[in-house]
Order: C-alpha cells, then structure tokens, then sequence
C-alpha cells in the first residue's frame, strides 16, 4: 500500500496541495486516499484537496498544483511576477504579498485564497488583457508556476493603480525595464481593454526614454476618447488627455 502514495508524492514537490481527482487520474481513488489520511501519510486541507503529511504548502507550490493537476489558469501577477524576475521595487511591510488573477468565469476555490500561508494573498478577477498573451512558466521549487511576463506584469500594476500601487513607485519600476519586448507590449496594448492602462503604460514608456517604445505602433492602439481623471488634482498631460499626479509630471 505504502509503494503506491510514494508514487503519488514522488511526482510533486513537497511544498505542494494534492487534488483528489489528481491523485485519482494516478490510480489513487478516493477510498484509498480516506485510507491513507487514517494512516498518516496525507492531510486534508479542504473539501477535495491534501497535503503531505507533516509538510508545509507555500502559496506558490498550492497556485502551481491547483493549475498543473486541475488543468487551471490563475496567474501570479502585477508586482508578484515583477518580484520573481528581480524587478523588485514595491515593498510591503510584514509578510510579502502575492497577487493571484484569474478570468471572471475561472474563479479560485474560496478556500485557496482565505486560507493562511506563507504570504498575504491578494486575489483579482480580470479580463481586461488576452486571455493567455504575456502569461509565462516559471520553474518555482521544481514546479511550473505561471506568471506574467514583466511586460503584462507592469500593466497589472497599473491596472491597480492608485489603490494597490502609487503611480510614482510604478514609473520606477517602469525605468528599470529596459529590454521589454516591444512585440508583446504592442499585442497587450492592442487586446487591453482598460483605456488608463493604455494611456498611462505609453506615458511612462516615453517619459523614460526606453529604445523599445520607438518601435511601437500608437496608431493601433485604442487609446479611446475624453479625459481621464487618473488624480483628482494634479497635471494635465494634453497628448494623453489625462490628470496624473503632479509629483509624476513633475519628475525628472
């Protein structure tokens, strides 16, 4: 009996969750799953998902088992993924802070991002980008973890902006990415949806000088009609028709 959960547990990194309909797929049906929570190799963590016996899931591992064994699609995102590539600006104070995205239809579980771990969850719903454009595999701890690409990954930061993530922390994250690819900043800024994002990613590309923002095509893109009030006071920047923060316009 033993030989065949050590099958099971050799196939996934120890900081990971274990589906119930996984460990079924591997052979392991459900009252031999019951059978070996009584016998102490694993424990449940909720209604259809385990752990090992005595290990520690970290968010990361359970984000990647939650995809990789249930054929899902939440992301690690905004400054999370920016962390992981080591564009590392934003700083939270006690536990760091981990923003998870899905699609509107694809939600999380409640449990997964109600349930304590190593770091402080902070889980969106969005659509505003394509589906799957700049979304990346990242080896985290031996498991395939997806992430957004630094490209998506910064519109998401301003996606957020100004609740989560002020804007002028935001451009200084926006001067350290010199080697964006600007094909895929121009296919997110084609397939975005949100007219704030477009306006304000395109003025803090420019106002930081990057070579890639050259090669982009505005004409393509969406950049909508009216003012947009990103500060209720502030700066008037008439080529992007909206009020940002005097501190940003200001900034040299």
């Amino acid at each position: 009996m033993a030989t065949k959960i050590k099958k099971i547990l050799d196939l996934v990194p120890r900081d990971s969750l274990l589906f119930s309909s996984w460990m079924a797929s591997q052979g392991l049906d459900r009252k031999e799953q019951t059978l070996y929570v009584r016998s102490g190799w694993l424990e449940r963590v909720a209604q259809g998902a385990y752990k090992i016996a005595g290990s520690t899931p970290t968010l990361y591992g359970a984000v990647a088992s939650y995809n990789n064994q249930l054929g899902k699609s939440c992301h690690v995102g905004a400054s999370s993924a920016l962390d992981l590539r080591g564009f590392s600006h934003f700083v939270s104070m006690g536990k760091p802070q981990a923003y998870l995205f899905t699609a509107k239809e694809s939600r999380l579980p409640g449990w997964l991002p109600k349930s304590e771990w190593d770091m402080t969850v902070k889980y969106f719903t969005s659509s505003v980008f394509g589906k799957e454009t700049g979304l990346e595999l990242y080896d985290y701890n031996g498991a395939q973890l997806l992430i957004s690409s630094p490209e998506r990954a910064f519109m998401e930061c301003l996606l957020l902006s100004p609740e989560q993530f002020s804007l002028m922390d935001s451009y200084y994250v926006m001067e350290m990415l010199t080697t964006l690819r600007p094909s895929l900043v121009q296919q997110l800024l084609e397939e975005c949806s949100s007219v704030k994002v477009k306006r304000l990613f395109l003025y803090m590309a420019e106002k930081a000088g990057h070579s890639w923002f050259r090669a982009l095509d505005s004409s393509k893109i969406n950049l909508g009609s009216g003012v947009r009030n990103i500060s209720a006071t502030g700066r008037f920047i008439s080529k992007y028709q909206m009020i940002i923060p005097s501190d940003l316009a200001d900034y040299e």
